[in-house]
């Protein structure tokens, strides 16, 4: 099941607590899972279980980017699942290197 991913858009997992914004992204269908199940709209009804090789899970306050960086998502709940996008897994995005100030 595809979701269009915008600036703003808010979604949530249908099988744990993970709930996540979009912070940057081409508006465009894509295939966003949390858990091994596709993510609903905030009010949508889930249900079932975390697949096991997807309960990496999140933490709420961190950034997760594709490996392109091009969609950036904010978890503002966490929980057991693991973000997929397009069958690719998601990684914490990591702060960028300050130069230093001598």
């Amino acid at each position: 099941m595809s979701i269009t991913l915008k600036a703003g858009t808010r979604v949530k997992s249908a099988v744990c607590d993970t709930q996540v914004m979009v912070i940057k992204a081409p508006a465009a269908e894509y295939d966003l899972q949390c858990g091994g199940q596709p993510m609903l709209p905030p009010d949508g009804e889930g249900g079932g279980s975390v697949d096991p090789e997807r309960s990496g899970g999140t933490l709420m306050g961190k950034r997760y980017v594709n490996a392109d960086e091009s969609i950036e998502l904010l978890c503002t709940k966490g929980g057991e699942g693991s973000l997929v996008l397009d069958g690719t897994p998601m990684e914490v995005k990591q702060a960028k290197q300050l130069p230093s100030s001598d």
